[in-house]
């Protein structure tokens, strides 16, 4: 019943904002004006720069999975992260692709189950640490300009906000693994066995730094990969607006839709666009609110292949699919159960 209710406000906020965004008619005459001037090279830009985010982080799992001494072949562990990707994208909620994948990974490796999902919990942490480190540089370096407005001074610091919680969180996060609190906990404590899954995969990965520090240096590449993606699309529609401008914006926007009050954060990230670039760049508030829902056809497209992936995978041991709910029920087991033994 909660996720119903959750998939009925993520689709009635969604639905809201767009209309809020998308309901003037100068907008739209703004949009199909760049529409038809846009220069399709650009998307095919696009297009490349997105898949260079895939394959990015497809190469950063490997890489965590290596650390977990779990060796699949670069296909069979490209194919989980496609599936991952589609689910994350067409599935309420975000994260659906990870439970996915988390549970096909664990037909892969019935030996090292703990590693698996350990492996799937790390590469989410590594990507926000990475995330937070370009957002703080890119406000330090930027700050002044990005404050220049009201409106747009009020997103910055929601964001500024936002990645000092990320950062105590992650910082207690360590401490509690550093100090091996974690089994300290009563058992009541809320998300005590997250905890003691996140300090067993900073444990783990503090060890083997060096795959630890490879897979961060890949992060900043997807990172930088998804701000250039969206560059492209801006080039696309003819917006006159520079990279580092651009870059600057975009961990503003990254984090308003991140939130998970809408699908997939369509809505918010139009109107964070329309907002930023508009009163930035001068780019005209109907071609930025298209620069974010093209961005987000491009990332659907990319996404795509997944589901096929997904209809023609054979995990180990399964000559079928199971329904979702089956596989969340595995995997939390699981989770519960590596809490228990540590």
């Amino acid at each position: 019943m909660k996720k119903i209710l959750l998939s009925i406000l993520q689709l009635s906020v969604t639905i809201a904002v767009l209309y809020w965004v998308f309901h003037d008619g100068e907008k739209r005459r703004q949009m199909a004006e760049a529409l038809h001037q846009a220069d399709a090279r650009w998307m095919i830009a696009a297009i490349a720069a997105y898949i260079l985010v895939e394959i990015a982080a497809a190469v950063r799992w490997h890489v965590l999975l290596k650390v977990q001494d779990i060796h699949l072949s670069m296909p069979r562990v490209t194919g989980l992260f496609f599936v991952g990707m589609f689910f994350n994208q067409f599935l309420p909620g975000g994260t659906g692709g990870d439970i996915i994948k988390s549970y096909l990974l664990l037909k892969e490796t019935p030996g090292k189950k703990a590693g698996a999902l350990l492996a799937v919990l790390f590469d989410r942490l590594i990507g926000l640490v990475a995330l937070v480190v370009i957002t703080a540089v890119l406000i330090f370096l930027r700050y002044h300009w990005l404050t220049q407005t009201n409106e747009t001074r009020r997103y910055v610091w929601f964001v500024l906000a936002a990645l000092g919680v990320s950062i105590i969180a992650l910082l207690t996060t360590f401490l509690i693994s550093g100090f091996n609190l974690a089994r300290r906990l009563p058992k009541e404590f809320p998300a005590r066995e997250k905890l003691i899954e996140v300090s067993a995969a900073y444990h783990l990965y503090a060890r083997h730094w060096t795959g630890t520090i490879l897979a961060f240096a890949i992060s900043l590449v997807a990172h930088l990969a998804t701000f250039t993606t969206f560059l492209f699309v801006a080039y696309t529609l003819r917006a006159d607006v520079r990279m580092i401008d651009f870059f600057a914006v975009m961990p503003i926007e990254r984090t308003v839709s991140a939130i998970p009050i809408s699908f997939a954060g369509e809505g918010p990230r139009e109107h964070i666009l329309q907002v930023m670039l508009s009163g930035l760049c001068s780019v005209a508030p109907g071609v930025a609110a298209l620069i974010g829902t093209m961005s987000f056809l491009v990332v659907l497209l990319c996404s795509a292949p997944g589901g096929l992936v997904y209809l023609l995978y054979k995990p180990s041991g399964k000559i079928r699919h199971v329904p979702i709910r089956d596989m969340e029920t595995e995997v939390a087991t699981l989770e519960h159960e590596i809490g228990r033994s540590e």
